[in-house]
């Protein structure tokens, strides 16, 4: 098991991505806090992974966009497992309109919060604790392919995961000298309960945007995290790495005339 030993904390962990990686990570050997603004649900996921790894988790509820409770789950993982040896920033909220429509209180504000603000904090506070500890850490966060492109809708969702791309480069050129990896995600069009709540045909429209021409599953991403969580992933650093089937290869399929 590629993670045995690890303690890693999981922001966004009670759903979606996140859910799907706790139970990989969970499933490669590691010790995982489930953190989530939900806690009761966060609790919930912990007692199903009782059943079949008792105390492989813990829960605690964290509003990424405040530092002092980042901090404070950061902490929770070194009360309950005794270190943190990996964190992923995946916490995220998602929406918007056409930017002339924009209320800043409502369109901005919350968004830069807590997908953006969440992930510096979560870079912070996890990398100081690695420095306490004396030990490498790897930071993972989730950005998206929206962070590399302009698209409909999403002026300020676009800036925030931009941003998570700026810092993963910017952790990983500070924090090398303490042994701290960083790494960002961007995915694509993943079937978490976000995606899920859009009408069949949207969806589809969704599925069309990807090589394979389907949605891709949470776990198939939580796959890509567990390895670079991984001493394998030790040479990816600083980067950016694309979990979304070829969303930003094509822009769409062409019924071609015959030559």
């Amino acid at each position: 098991m590629r993670l045995e030993g690890k303690v890693a904390l999981i922001t966004g962990g009670a759903s979606g991505i996140g859910l799907a990686t706790v139970e990989k990570f969970v499933a490669e050997g590691a010790r995982v806090v489930v953190a989530d603004i939900n806690r009761d649900r966060a609790a919930e996921v912990v007692a199903e992974i009782d059943k079949t790894h008792p105390g492989a988790t813990a829960a605690v509820g964290v509003d990424v966009s405040v530092y002092a409770e980042v901090e404070a789950a950061v902490q929770s993982a070194v009360d309950a497992f005794g270190k943190l040896d990996v964190i992923f920033n995946n916490a995220g909220i998602a929406g918007g309109k056409p930017l002339l429509d924009h209320d800043p209180e409502v369109d901005y504000a919350p968004m830069i919060r807590v997908d953006q603000d969440g992930v510096y904090y979560g870079i912070l506070a996890a990398g100081r604790q690695f420095r306490r500890q004396g030990t490498p850490g790897v930071i993972i966060s989730t950005s998206s392919v929206y962070g590399e492109q302009a698209a409909e809708l999403s002026f300020t969702y676009s800036a925030a995961k931009a941003a998570v791309i700026s810092f993963t480069r910017s952790a990983a050129y500070e924090l090398a000298e303490y042994g701290i990896r960083a790494v960002a995600i961007t995915p694509g069009r993943v079937g978490t309960p976000i995606i899920n709540q859009f009408s069949d045909e949207l969806k589809t429209t969704f599925a069309s945007e990807q090589l394979r021409n389907k949605m891709t599953e949470p776990s198939e991403i939580a796959n890509v995290v567990a390895f670079l969580a991984s001493d394998e992933a030790n040479v990816i650093n600083g980067t950016v790495v694309q979990v979304e089937d070829g969303y930003s290869v094509f822009k769409q399929r062409l019924d071609l005339p015959a030559f």
